[in-house]
Formats: C-alpha cells, structure tokens, sequence
C-alpha cells in the first residue's frame, strides 16, 4: 500500500459555509501540526502533536507569517480513524479560493492528492472494512430514498459480510477434513462425513440462491424502478410527466408528434425510487426521426417494469387494436395499468364506453385528468402496489451490486457441482476443487481471497505427522 500521506477536500465541490479538508497517512499530523497556530490560551503555539485522538482544535492555519484561515482541526489517530491510519480534518470556511489555498499548501508541505475513493480503499486495505462495506460507502453517498439507504446501511454495518463469511467458515472445515483424506489416501480413511456435507452444501446453495434471487428487488431499489408512460400522439403523457415531477421537465404541446425522443427522470414515491420514462407517441406515420422515437418507445416498454398507457378520452383512436398490439404483446409478464386522461370533458356514460372498448386488455385501469391534478395521488398509489416490492425486514439482506450477484451466481454453480458430486460419489480431490471455488467466489465479495488460508486452517486444527 502506498505509504504517502494524501489530502482532498471531503464536502462537496463549490463554495458553502465550510468545507472539510481531510488529510490521512503517517505524516498526516507532523504535517499539520508545523502549518497550524493555535488561539485562546494556547496561543501561537502548535499543540496538535501532544493531542489525543478523537479532539477538536481551534486555530489559524499559516503560510508562514500569512494566516490562511481561522479553522477547526478534528484529529483522529490510528489504527481509531476511518482510514486506520493517523487522520486530520480541517474545517475551513467554505470560500474556493481557501480550500485551494490548503491544499496548495499541504502539497508543498508534503502531501499529495488523494486519488478517488482512495480513503476509503486505504480503510479496506487497513482491513477496517471489507470489499462489500467500502462499495456500501459509495451506495450510501449516492442514495436518494429511504429504501436506497437502508440497503445500504446495512451492508455497511457488516451484516451481508457475516453470512457470507459464515457459509465460508462451514465449507473451509470440510474442504480442510476433504484434503486431509487426501494426504492419507493410501490408508483409505474419510474424515469428511459426505451426508453432513450434503446437507450443508444443500444449506448454502439454499442461502446463495436466496441472495442472489433479491437482485431484482435490490437494482430496481437502487437504480429506479422503470416505469414507461407510452400511448399515442397528444394523449397527455408529457404532461403526466411533469405533474408527476413538479417540473417542466418535457416539452407539451398540441402538435402531434412533438416528443421524439425518450425523455426519463426519476421521483421517489413512499420511499421508493421510480424512473419514468416519457415516449414517443405511437401512431402510423411516415416521418423518418418520428418512426426512430417510436422504435425506441417500443425498447423501453420492454425494458420497463410497469407500463402506463395512456389514452386520451376525448378522442380515442380507431386504431384501438392496432395499438394493443404494439403494447401489449411487449408488457407480458409486466405490469400494464391504462391511464385514461381527460375525464373532465367528457361524461361517466363515455368514460364506461371506453373502458367496454378495452375490455380484451387484462390490465388494471384508472381515470385521471393530467391538466386538473385529477386522481393523481391514486394514480401514485397504484403504482406502489404495482411495483410489487416484498416486505423486507430488518434482518433481511437484499442485494443490489451487480458485481456480488455475477460471483454469487458462480458460487451457486460450485455449490450445485458439489451436490452433484457428492450423488455421483466422485473423488475428494474433485470436491475439493468445487468447493474451492465456491469460496473463491464469495470470498470475491468481500475482498478475502486468501491461497494460503485452507493449509493455514489444517495446520491450526491437526497436528499432522505427528
């Protein structure tokens, strides 16, 4: 690891009230200590050395004779800091030309910039989270909704990381046992009981499937459930996009055919984040750059998770059938809700008319009025339950990386052949390789591969040889 001590500003860029300059590594409190001034009854003497961790310091930050600023300096000392290393903070006011200033100086005072996420790596490294905690930290600076965040708190907290150091812990025992059959295989003796492994492989393929099958749940959660608004020309879904947004975000007009292109964004609704998308309006049409939107229209319906059609009330289409079969051929196995917009100008002996011209479609249905704010927070509603989301509870994990489901769904396929080995009553050394590699990828997880660490195991619980 490299032993530099690095500095960077920690809030976020631009000018605010104050800022926070981090500054971690072996030289992190020397460094600052000969740049700062302390006031109040220590003052002009620098004191930062003969501080505690966990202390607040108030002074001057100097360029020589020049004081920089009036600062705060928080002082964190190894292995007790987010980095494991010695750690300073130094609470600035917020203007750029300061924060600069600072780091100027810590440059010429020895530091180097810190590259990004290389804080968080450093606390990785210092073994003060594992792989999973440190992808948590990004997840959690980039949350935006409740549910985003509880995942992400919990997989911080260490809670993914212990179930999956469990089931390591289970299969690094009989892989160990397995091994040792090996070294005294000429004896013929088994240490390795293959129906408690049976079971166990049985247990974790069990648990494997459970984590990764909640990746659907938990990338929706974190990226934004899909939610495409699509029907035809004028129909109001520009509109509902911005109602639903607070924002004039796309453009309405009573031209047909004015939006083109996909225009998406994202609302959270009760705690959930939802990404809606705007389309093109469907309709038979001859123009080049109109037919372009309209195909991608039909890609994002099938990308979506719930499709909004909407439908105007005052004038719906002759081509009824036509569109259905451009809409709901693409939304099996989605949820399909039929928005019907208007209703203010037009009577309930029309709205029933129209609900009976759709009667084939197998969808839910609901009348709003985009323009009048109408049955909008139903329309919301509906839209919660038709995401579907399972009650999660707080002990359950949900995953939402798709770099731990790539390796949870190889580590599944181990766990699989193992079973299958154990059926088929094949040799120990093939077993060995397939439980091998399932550790090797929950262990990919979390960041601890480890080649030495199954002899290690053996040494410490046999004494072989003797």
């Amino acid at each position: 690891m490299d032993s530099n001590t690095i500095c960077a500003i920690s809030t976020p860029p631009g000018q605010g009230g104050i800022a926070v300059i981090r500054i971690s590594g072996e030289a992190a409190i020397t460094i600052v200590n000969a740049l700062f001034e302390q006031t109040g009854k220590e003052k002009g003497k620098s004191t930062i050395l003969l501080k505690e961790g966990y202390t607040l310091t108030h002074g001057n930050l100097m360029d020589e004779d020049k004081i920089i600023d009036e600062v705060m300096i928080a002082l964190f000392r190894g292995p007790h800091s987010y980095t494991g290393e010695d750690t300073v903070e130094i609470s600035c006011h917020g203007s750029i030309y300061i924060q600069q200033q600072i780091l100027q100086l810590l440059v010429r005072s020895g530091c180097r910039i810190a590259l990004p996420g290389e804080f968080t790596q450093r606390a990785f490294l210092n073994k003060k989270m594992d792989l999973s905690q440190a992808e948590a930290v990004a997840d959690l600076i980039a949350s935006n909704s409740a549910s985003a965040h509880n995942m992400a708190i919990k997989q911080m907290r260490g809670g993914f990381s212990k179930e999956l150091n469990a089931l390591r812990a289970n299969l690094l025992r009989f892989v160990s046992l397995i091994e040792l059959e090996l070294d005294f295989s000429e004896e013929d003796v088994h240490f390795a009981n293959r129906d408690q492994l049976y079971e166990l492989a049985s247990d974790i393929h069990t648990h494997i499937s459970r984590l990764a099958g909640s990746f659907s749940v938990g990338n929706a959660l974190k990226n934004g459930i899909p939610v495409a608004i699509v029907g035809e020309t004028n129909a109001g879904k520009s509109t509902l996009l911005n109602l639903l947004l607070n924002e004039e975000r796309a453009l309405v007009s009573n031209i047909h055919g004015t939006t083109r292109d996909v225009i998406e964004d994202t609302i959270v609704i009760q705690g959930v984040t939802y990404r809606f998308i705007d389309t093109a309006g469907i309709r038979k049409t001859n123009d080049i750059i109109e037919n372009m939107g309209i195909e991608l229209t039909y890609k994002k319906i099938e990308q979506a998770s719930i499709i909004l059609w909407m439908i105007d009330c005052t004038q719906v289409s002759e081509h009824i059938e036509w569109m259905a079969s451009k809409i709901v051929p693409r939304a099996k196995n989605k949820k399909l809700i039929l928005v019907f917009n208007k209703i203010d100008n037009v009577c309930e002996e029309e709205i029933d008319v129209l609900d009976n011209l759709f009667s084939d479609v197998d969808a839910e249905r609901i009348h709003i009025s985009a323009k009048d704010k109408l049955n909008i927070n139903l329309l919301e509603d509906m839209i919660t339950r038709a995401a579907h989301l399972p009650q999660i509870s707080s002990e359950d994990f949900i995953v939402n990386n798709a770099r731990h489901y790539e390796a949870l769904v190889q580590a599944d396929k181990s766990i699989i052949r193992v079973q299958e080995g154990i059926k088929n009553h094949i040799s120990g050394d093939f077993l060995s390789q397939d439980i091998r590699e399932c550790m090797h990828y929950l262990g990919e997880i979390t960041g601890e591969i480890n080649a030495d660490e199954i002899l290690g195991n053996i040494f410490s619980h046999f004494c072989i040889g003797k």
